[in-house]
């Protein structure tokens, strides 16, 4: 009997262990057959005018075959009024969306429509940008970050070099650039341009002011988003230059963005364009039969920057981390570069100066000039300014003054006066 329960008690072990070992193989044995790959993910990505990113998608997605990528375009104010409509009503917003410079203001008054994106590591790629340009997609205080920077606008001088020879000015850009200087400099050959062609040196006050406007370290909002170009000594001084060299009559009436204005590039009109990178596409496009009439210098005194974007997480996205993931990818100075080459969506990463695509480059419509390089040496004499949500209150109310100016023959300082009085009745319905 003691050798039969003996028995009957090793069996009975023996299958139990037997069983345990079974289950604990046939256990790991699934979780090494289970599929590892990612969930598939889907980003919708919505953008505005011609980046070239619908190629950097396709790059993206080869790589990451579990993400899938829809591009949305449409034009600037559309979109913006889009995505404010879209994250008032809680829905409907994209997984990804830029930004423009002139819009970001108003979204940073809502932060909690938009991911913060130090929580996803994007202190870790500070460093790689422009400060200036970073610190434009950053809240401070609340140390929160609503926009990945993209391109920017640094600006510089376009000039006819026919007009310029024409007025006895040397048409080579480093010649030219020794009588553009200071801009008591600009005045100065401005009225011998004018004297000796017939024709203004800019297109507009609006240009002329804005060149000026961008170099000021500070414009007509503190950081509490208080008023205060009556104390600051910066817009009044680019607003009296600019009426300074419209009593020269040097400067001309030409409206951007109309016929008119692409007519003028083509013919030659008027002798500088005090532009951003981007629009010397616009030149090309308006122009394109004046290809080596135009060429490029920096401007004087240093640079401004107009324009540029940022990408954002709205707080609706399913997939945020995917989403930082591609943003990030996107924005490394390597990309960056390749939407320069296609797209001249001027880079706001340092490194891609360096790099020799972005040395070598050359643009022969320009006269075979380094334009990448003019701009680079712009975009590094940026400073960072403060915008604030009601910018273009301000702004528009003084070109409305030097318009008034320009066009109606109005004084000055009454115009000034009105424009601050029209000013603080829209603020003050704010």
């Amino acid at each position: 009997m003691k050798k039969n329960l003996y028995l009957f008690i090793t069996l009975v072990l023996t299958f139990f262990l037997t069983a345990c070992n079974n289950g604990q193989e046939s256990s790991g044995s699934s979780s090494v057959n289970q599929d590892d790959s990612p969930e598939k993910v889907e980003l919708t990505f919505w953008a505005f005018g011609s980046t070239g990113y619908d190629e950097l998608i396709e790059e993206y997605e080869s790589m990451n075959e579990h993400v899938a990528i829809t591009l949305q375009n449409a034009a600037l104010a559309d979109h913006h009024d889009s995505l404010f409509t879209t994250i008032s009503a809680g829905s409907g917003a994209p997984d990804i969306t830029m930004i423009e410079l002139g819009f970001i203001e108003q979204y940073k008054e809502v932060p909690d429509r938009f991911y913060n994106l130090f929580d996803f590591g994007a202190k870790d790629i500070k460093d790689s940008f422009l400060d200036w340009k970073w610190d434009v997609g950053e809240i401070v205080d609340e140390d929160y970050l609503i926009g990945l920077p993209t391109d920017i606008g640094p600006t510089a001088m376009v000039y006819r070099t026919d007009v310029f020879e024409e007025a006895g000015l040397p048409s080579d850009p480093e010649q030219a650039a020794k009588l553009f200087e200071t801009w008591e400099d600009f005045r100065k050959q401005a009225k011998i341009i004018t004297e000796s062609t017939g024709k203004p040196v800019t297109d507009s006050v609006t240009q002329l002011y804005n060149a000026l406007r961008d170099q000021a370290p500070e414009q007509y909002f503190n950081t509490d988003n208080e008023l205060i170009i009556e104390s600051s000594p910066y817009i009044k001084e680019a607003y009296d230059y600019t009426v300074t060299l419209v009593a020269d009559g040097v400067v001309g009436d030409i409206a951007a963005w109309t016929p008119e204005w692409g007519t003028a590039m083509d013919e030659g009109s008027f002798a500088t364009l005090l532009a951003p990178s981007w629009m010397l596409g616009v030149v090309k496009g308006n122009a394109p039969d004046a290809s080596g009439m135009w060429s490029i210098m920096t401007l004087p005194e240093g640079a401004g920057n107009w324009g540029g974007s940022y990408l954002a997480i709205p707080s609706q996205s399913e997939h945020p981390e995917e989403a930082y993931k591609f943003m990030e990818w996107l924005t490394s100075s390597e990309n960056q570069l390749k939407s320069f080459e296609s797209m001249g969506l001027f880079p706001s990463t340092p490194e891609t100066y360096e790099q020799p695509g972005f040395l070598e480059y050359s643009d022969e419509y320009f006269g075979g000039i380094n334009t990448a390089e003019i701009y680079a040496e712009a975009a590094e004499q940026v400073k960072s300014v403060y915008l604030g949500p009601n910018h273009s209150i301000a702004n528009n109310e003084i070109i409305v003054a030097l318009d008034n100016v320009l066009n109606e023959g109005g004084d000055p300082e009454k115009e000034w006066e009105d424009a601050i009085k029209r000013m603080k009745a829209q603020l003050d319905r704010q």
